[in-house]
């Protein structure tokens, strides 16, 4: 499964378009007179402006918001000193990091250059480009002198993330830590095994919250570092001992808090057992701890652990922490990272963990019970406070620390101003996926042989999405997998033509559902036979959870056994399609968008109801219009008339619905426009999220524009209306939008089981 990891990786990087980001445009384009703006000759008068006042670069270019990720790819990950062009694809996933968190945009440097002189020489250079740097993968003890020398020399926010990073989420989890355990901070024995760059920075930034250096011992590959020792340089003899430990099995015995910045299964059972009584724990080697987290908290029922890895309580994550403190350095152009700035994100980060978790945070790790406690120190990566927690302490500490150029004066409008710079929901696929790993469903799908549905299956496989089970022909499915380097391992594979048990069962239960509708027994024993059929009871039998089909299928072919084997809820007894559109500002939700031609208002009615609570059971609030050409009332068409209808009918009998309508798309998503324009209408100045179209021609035509221009991501289709967890896929649907409709359609089954 390993090697298949790495071929997924590989494909990951390569296909399409090579790499992971890309430059975009951010103002218009399209015409001879933009782009004479843009270049010459209009391009001249900004230029002027910043050759009169310097400072006007923040204001006239991107500087601002734009962080050079540099490496010299000495230190990568765990894979050590592999070069420069190696060090590329991480240096690019730290810039999708610091864009996704906190809409920091990044260039990513790669230097052939290991001289320290040389490295310092070119990054001061760079300086006039960028409004922040953060180095990564350089390393120690180069990587000190570097930051030093740097941060002594430019007048820009600059982090070695390898080094503060994990120290500030760390030290942000030892606070915590240390409340559950009532344990003063100042009186701890600590041990901390590692001497790199990530481990001093740890234990310099521990003595700042309180640690008493002299019971602080650290260890490198040689031992204890102790003042006997004459093979230290200057950065780990800050840390000398007088201890007279001098192996980790001595060090450890007593210890209040152990560190680990190592490597995996180093510590022993035994070495546990010699702590003090609730002992600290934090073996944050990867991708192996110090000591697997299950053997330690069985050999000590009340350790305190966290680890660096996700699938364990309490990951000590860089990215709670390095896109908010550069975002708060940045929005108040701070000309350094200091220690009073990282001391805040400590604690702001700290006490984050203390506020009660937001139900969104627990919907997408599917864990209710996430609370202050020994297994819920630190928040997770993908709560969205943090950047509107994190930041403002930050550029708060920059501001009081005298290195702030632009202070911030109205600190409701900034979060305001972080909340709209991705959206609340801009996550929303991330939340989804955790929240289905928390609980995975078995998936069937009913068109195995064809590779995009393998390689999805083996996604969801190795992601722990869901448990595949495969339609097809066995020897086809191996083939196909073969000729394209798949390993599911051994997944379940189904040929309805060998499955003569199951199709007389299935068969008898179609029957009972369709013989007054003119099928036969025969008939619907020989419906099995056909993938989707089966596939179909085997979700309405409960042998699985969920059936995805579709991509080799038209839309009616893949749709109709589902509505002929498994129940529709509603009064209207229709079902519909809806498609999940990813805007910058969260989800948009479109509907009708594949199933039905027009409704009665009645009909729209009900599809309100359908679409109010799938929305609703994703954690998101509908603010839903309903869209045609006319706006309130101001044509008399037909398509105006039921919508009309249908308002009135759902303002009667379910005012708590957020709906409105009838209006035309642009009103729809400008809530400023439409209230002024309209202040009597229902949704207020806020913008709709979910858009009701009056039939087929209009709402499909809307999602195909979107989708056929690349101008948005898009789930779906999501159908509605089925009592069990059943979608039918785009003939073009790629591995990516398979695998996201595979974890809504989990989550989907979570909630119906």
């Amino acid at each position: 499964m390993a090697d298949k990891k790495l071929l997924d990786a590989l494909s990951y990087h390569a296909d399409g378009r090579p790499g992971k980001i890309e430059v975009v445009t951010t103002k218009p384009t399209q015409t001879q007179f933009d782009l004479a703006l843009a270049y010459s000759p209009g391009v001249a008068e900004p230029c002027l402006k910043i050759a009169e006042n310097t400072d006007d670069v923040y204001k006239y270019t991107a500087k601002g918001n734009l962080v050079a990720v540099i490496s010299n790819g000495t230190a990568v990950l765990g894979l050590g000193d592999i070069g420069p062009e190696a060090s590329k694809p991480v240096m690019e996933g730290k810039g999708v990091l610091f864009k996704i968190f906190a809409d920091i945009d990044v260039f990513d440097i790669e230097l052939n250059c290991k001289d320290v002189d040389e490295f310092v020489r070119t990054v001061k250079a760079m300086e006039p480009t960028f409004g922040g740097i953060n180095l990564e993968d350089i390393k120690a003890p180069e990587s000190f002198e570097i930051e030093e020398r740097l941060k002594a020399e430019l007048k820009i926010p600059i982090m070695h993330d390898d080094q503060h990073g994990t120290a500030i989420i760390s030290g942000a989890a030892l606070l915590n830590a240390l409340r559950i355990v009532n344990k003063e901070i100042g009186k701890i024995k600590m041990v901390v095994n590692g001497a790199g760059a990530s481990a001093i920075a740890c234990s310099k930034l521990f003595v700042s919250l309180g640690v008493d250096p002299k019971n602080l011992v650290m260890l490198d590959s040689k031992g204890v570092i102790h003042a006997e020792r004459a093979d230290l340089d200057k950065y780990k003899s800050q840390f000398v001992t007088t201890s007279k430990a001098r192996t980790l099995e001595e060090a450890m015995a007593g210890a209040d808090v152990f560190v680990g910045l190592s490597k995996g299964n180093i510590l022993s059972p035994e070495m546990i057992l010699s702590m003090a009584e609730k002992p600290v724990v934090f073996a944050m080697a990867n991708p192996d701890p110090e000591i697997d987290y299950k053997l330690a908290v069985s050999t000590r029922p009340d350790i305190l652990m966290a680890t660096g890895r996700s699938d364990y309580p309490n990951q000590v994550n860089n990215v709670l922490g390095f896109p908010f403190i550069f975002r708060g350095a940045l929005d108040v152009r701070a000309t350094a990272i200091n220690e009073e700035m990282k001391l805040a994100a400590v604690r702001a980060i700290a006490d984050l963990a203390l506020e009660p978790v937001p139900e969104v945070v627990m919907m997408a790790y599917n864990d209710y019970d996430l609370d202050f406690g020994s297994n819920y120190i630190i928040p997770k990566p993908m709560d969205p406070r943090l950047l509107t927690t994190v930041a403002p302490a930050v550029a708060k500490a920059a501001m009081d620390s005298g290195v702030a150029r632009n202070p911030i004066t109205d600190w409701d409008a900034y979060k305001a101003t972080l909340r709209k710079r991705l959206g609340i929901d801009n996550d929303f696929v991330n939340r989804l996926v955790q929240r289905a790993k928390k609980q995975p469903k078995r998936v069937v799908f009913s068109e195995a042989e064809d590779v995009k549905i393998l390689r999805a299956a083996q996604t969801c496989l190795n992601e722990g999405i869901a448990t595949p089970i495969l339609l097809g022909r066995p020897h086809q499915i191996r083939k196909v997998m073969e000729e394209n380097n798949i390993d599911l391992g051994q997944v379940t594979m189904l040929d309805p033509w060998t499955e003569d048990a199951l199709c007389e069962e299935f068969g008898a239960l179609l029957y009972e559902k369709r013989k007054r509708s003119g099928l036969t027994q025969t008939e619907a024993v020989k419906n099995m036979r056909y993938r989707n059929y089966f596939g179909a009871m085997m979700v309405e039998t409960g042998k699985c959870d969920a059936l995805i089909s579709g991509l080799t299928r038209n839309y009616p072919i893949a749709l109709r056994p589902m509505l002929e084997c498994i129940n529709v809820t509603g009064a209207s007894k229709r079902i519909a399609g809806m498609h999940i559109v990813m805007t910058k500002n969260g989800p948009v939700f479109l509907s009708d968008t594949t199933v039905n031609i027009d409704y009665k208002p009645e009909e729209l009615v009900d599809l309100v109801l359908k679409v109010h609570e799938r929305v609703s059971k994703l954690q998101i609030d509908p603010r839903i219009a309903l869209v045609t050409y006319s706006n309130f009332g101001s044509s008399r068409g037909p398509a105006p008339m039921q919508m009309r209808k249908a308002v009135e009918m759902l303002h009667e009998h379910h005012p708590h619905i957020l709906v409105d309508g009838e209006m035309q798309t642009t009103y729809a998503i400008d809530g400023e426009a439409r209230i002024k324009q309209y202040p009597f209408n229902k949704l207020g100045n806020k913008p709709a999220n979910t858009l009701i179209f009056p039939g087929l021609n209009s709402g499909n035509a809307a999602y195909q524009l979107m989708r056929g221009m690349g101008m948005v991501d898009i789930i779906g289709p999501v159908l509605l209306g089925f009592e069990k967890s059943v979608h039918v896929l785009h003939h073009t649907s790629n591995v990516r939008e398979i695998v996201n409709m595979v974890a809504l359609a989990v989550c989907e089954a979570q909630e119906k089981s």
